[in-house]
């Protein structure tokens, strides 16, 4: 399990990614699923990655280091693309052959294709954009009336982001909010943990302004999360009694 989200507010965007993979409870890993791309001047590019390890490993090693395009027969890298939508639809062609590649082993065991991504970055002389990319290869796009998007095990922290995300909250504050709802994940989900990965870039800067890991240690986000417990049970207190019951 994981828990990856990402916003899009006119200041730029956010993406947040564990790094918590399990195949059972003994069998716990910890590997990079935020994957960062840039090409100074040119373009940022962020991809978090769900579902199948294997899967998805093989997706970001097709778009690394090339997929061939279905009319041009080229070999193609994400780093190559000159548009948001073209590389979106690049991505989703690296998940339709993983899958194609992989159909009858997948198929012999029994095993489901798993896999979501979230691909989002701005190319020069484009607004940021944000995807989601599922299992069959096609997408969504993020809009101003739903500046986030969430893959994994993403309902423990819906509700937050839900209620405190628009369009118009700023970078950082985006940043926050992201990292109180990947916290509730995590507090709910034992197969979402630390570290955890973040990226933030500002519109039309082409360059990443947050590239960091959160890991055990980290003092500002055991700072928040002993904030966001106190707020909500202080919230929650300051809440009159429900006057329902047994009348006297």
């Amino acid at each position: 399990m994981t828990y990856c989200c990402g916003l899009l507010v006119r200041e730029g965007l956010v993406m947040i990614a564990d790094t918590r993979t399990n195949a059972g409870l003994d069998n716990i890993s910890t590997f990079r699923k935020l994957h960062l791309f840039q090409k100074p001047d040119e373009h940022v590019l962020m991809l978090a990655t769900a579902g199948n390890l294997a899967a998805t490993q093989a997706v970001v090693a097709l778009l690394t280091e090339g997929i061939e395009h279905p009319d041009s027969k080229e070999l193609e890298r994400l780093q190559d693309a000159t548009t948001m939508f073209s590389a979106a639809q690049m991505v989703g062609r690296a998940v339709r052959r993983v899958r194609s590649m992989d159909a009858d082993a997948y198929e012999q065991a029994q095993v489901s294709f798993d896999v979501a991504l979230l691909f989002g970055g701005q190319m020069k002389g484009e607004r940021p954009r944000l995807f989601m990319i599922y299992s069959a290869g096609n997408f969504i796009e993020c809009t101003r009336d739903m500046p986030f998007l969430q893959i994994g095990e993403h309902k423990y922290g819906k509700p937050i982001l839900d209620r405190a995300v628009t369009y118009e909250t700023s970078l950082f504050e985006a940043l926050k909010i992201g990292l109180i709802s990947m916290d509730s994940t995590m507090r709910s989900n034992l197969g979402v943990g630390l570290p955890i990965d973040i990226a933030a870039t500002r519109t039309d800067s082409l360059d990443f302004e947050v590239n960091h890991r959160i890991d055990y240690t980290d003092p500002y986000f055991h700072d928040l999360t002993d904030r966001w417990s106190a707020a909500l049970r202080a919230a929650h207190a300051g809440i009159p009694t429900p006057p329902y019951g047994r009348k006297p």
